[in-house]
């Protein structure tokens, strides 16, 4: 399994918490991955990267199906962080003005944006057309 799965399927918890997903990466690899997690990894508390120990340690024994799995969630895991980093450089200013005192994570920061509507500038709202196309 290539650093990038890894890195990717570790980020799944982070990103399912992100609006820019479409559906949910992390139900996708239970569903794509479910008999090899049913099989090896049981037992194993999901979070914290414990489940992607598992597949780490049997990822000899991975299906096809699962494997695919875990590269669809690197492919959507990258595009989110392009399009996360593109609205963050778009929308500094913006982020600046109207989030100041909000806590970054779980997309606080976006749901700030998103509330400010009409009074985002011109910049950062074109970002966020860009994105959710």
């Amino acid at each position: 399994m290539t650093r990038v799965k890894l890195f990717a399927f570790c980020a799944l918890a982070v990103a399912a918490c992100n609006p820019l997903f479409a559906g949910d990466p992390v139900e996708k690899v239970m569903e794509g991955c479910g008999p090899e997690i049913e099989k090896y990894c049981s037992q194993v508390s999901p979070g914290e990267g414990r489940l992607l120990a598992c597949f780490y340690a049997h990822e000899d024994k991975l299906s096809t199906r699962c494997v695919h799995t875990l590269y669809d969630a690197a492919v959507a895991l990258e595009q989110a962080v392009n399009d996360l980093a593109y609205l963050a450089r778009s929308c500094e200013a913006d982020i600046d003005e109207f989030c100041a005192d909000i806590e970054p994570g779980e997309g606080r920061i976006l749901n700030c944006l998103s509330s400010a509507g009409d009074s985002l500038s011109e910049t950062c709202a074109t970002a966020f057309g860009d994105v959710e196309e």
